[in-house]
């Protein structure tokens, strides 16, 4: 090795030391960015030259140092944990979220509860019974009645409300899915691209990475090479393969009463997890087992208090007769029995049936019976409380489940974050490091330049 080629190798040194010096200083900058992987500057010593001639039996020396290329510090493993959990907060979440929404549309317990209200509607068929025939009463009866059927109509109309935001909130979710996974492509394309060239794609692979994790969350999507083709899926089906997105697309009802008749909405794809499959599965319809959509299930559920409401009050109110001696008739109108349709038909205190059919003028016992339906078992107090228990387990297991995936959720970004992420005190090592390294070279290049200064201007000099 010639004394000029020790310039080159100081060269090296200067060249490796400055790219660590930019890599770890691109670290730094980015120690906030969201989605950002740690960089490292991967260093290889360049092997000494063939040896021949005069010397070739001198072992040669190297050549220095090479920077062999900018390696992004990702960890596959931690990634997909990430993305599973993420899926598993965005479903828990969702449903968490939905079903408090239903426990608040109950408003129990409260004064403006049913269970309130029910209360006050049998108070009054007591002050009925205390006085037959008469129109305060009777007055105060058919206005309680009232407020059960409009309660009961408010809080369908609430689940019909509730049942179409998480509608919108789906389609609103299938659009950014489609945009995201179109963006995933494009990347594809550009990191491909970028590699051919000999390029650093480390920032593209970072916004990738922070893609896949968004479609994670939305629909439980998992990613992977396969056959050196990057593929983004949800569950079995490929959502993107390479620079080629697939549309996801939704079918079927889009209101409740359309979903109650067998008109649920579905997707194409196979979405097992993310903040999709939890509206999917909130939008369902209602089953006998109780184990359908949530919002359907919970209307369902207030359609079969309305009709055992309906049907044992007008059942009970048959059984008597009115203070004019005629045959008592439905209270409730039974062609309609459903929490959105429950109807009052009886308009004043002359079509009560207070009486008993062996009673007499002042005789309430029919009305009192009706009254003590309150506490019958089965029926509708009994049924609605109930419905009023379950609803707040269901809500309560869910937060629960929401909590847990939550710190699972955390453990996995603390651990990627850990292996991943950015740390001040080793990049401030580093730092220090590259910039010995890079003095240190600079006085290596500095003695070799004594060196040739001495060989080329002062040799031969001597004696003169």
């Amino acid at each position: 090795m010639s004394t000029f080629s020790g310039l080159n190798t100081a060269m090296t040194g200067l060249n490796a030391a400055r790219v660590g010096l930019e890599t770890t200083g691109n670290n730094i900058i980015n120690v906030n960015t969201p989605g950002y992987t740690r960089q490292r500057a991967e260093l290889t010593a360049v092997g000494a030259l063939a040896s021949t001639g005069l010397n070739a039996s001198r072992p040669g020396l190297g050549q220095g140092v090479s920077v062999a290329g900018i390696s992004r510090l990702a960890d596959a493993h931690l990634e997909a944990r990430l993305n599973a959990t993420s899926g598993a907060v965005g479903h828990a979440d969702t449903r968490a979220a939905a079903l408090m929404d239903i426990e608040a549309t109950l408003r129990e317990p409260g004064e403006n509860g049913l269970s309130a209200i029910l209360g006050k509607f049998w108070n009054a068929w007591e002050g009925v019974a205390n006085q037959p025939g008469e129109a305060a009463p009777a007055t105060v009866l058919i206005s309680s009645a009232n407020d059960v059927a409009a309660r009961l109509k408010l809080m369908h109309g609430e689940l019909s409300d509730q049942w179409s935001a998480q509608h919108s909130a789906l389609e609103t979710m299938t659009a950014e899915v489609n945009s995201t996974a179109a963006r995933v492509a494009e990347l594809n394309a550009s990191i491909t691209s970028t590699i051919a060239a000999g390029g650093n794609a480390n920032e593209l692979l970072d916004q990738r990475g922070t893609l896949v994790t968004r479609l994670a969350e939305l629909a439980g999507a998992t990613s992977g090479e396969n056959e050196g083709v990057f593929e983004v899926k949800i569950g079995n089906h490929v959502l993107v393969s390479g620079k080629t997105p697939h549309e996801l697309t939704i079918a079927g009802g889009t209101s409740l009463e359309t979903s109650a008749a067998g008109g649920a909405p579905t997707v194409n794809f196979d979405v097992q997890g993310g903040r999709i499959a939890g509206a999917l599965s909130l939008l369902g319809p209602a089953n006998d087992t109780g184990t359908g959509g949530a919002i359907a299930q919970m209307a369902s559920s207030l359609d079969a208090v309305a009709k055992n409401l309906a049907e044992t009050v007008n059942a009970a109110h048959r059984q008597g007769i009115t203070a004019d001696d005629v045959p008592g008739g439905n209270f409730f109108d039974p062609a309609s029995t459903t929490a959105a349709g429950l109807t009052v038909i009886v308009s004043s205190a002359a079509e009560l049936a207070t009486r008993s059919k062996d009673g007499g003028k002042l005789d309430g016992s029919n009305a009192l019976a009706i009254a003590q339906l309150a506490t019958e078992k089965g029926g509708a107090d009994d049924q609605w409380s109930t419905v009023v228990v379950s609803s707040g387990l269901a809500a309560q297991a869910e937060a629960q489940q929401s909590v847990n995936a939550a710190l699972a959720h955390n453990a996995a970004a603390s651990q990627q974050q850990a292996a991943t992420g950015v740390s001040l005190d080793e990049e401030n090592v580093a730092l220090l490091a590259y910039q010995h390294a890079y003095q240190g070279a600079a006085r290596v290049m500095t003695a070799v330049d004594e060196m040739l200064d001495t060989l080329i201007n002062r040799t031969g000099i001597v004696g003169r």
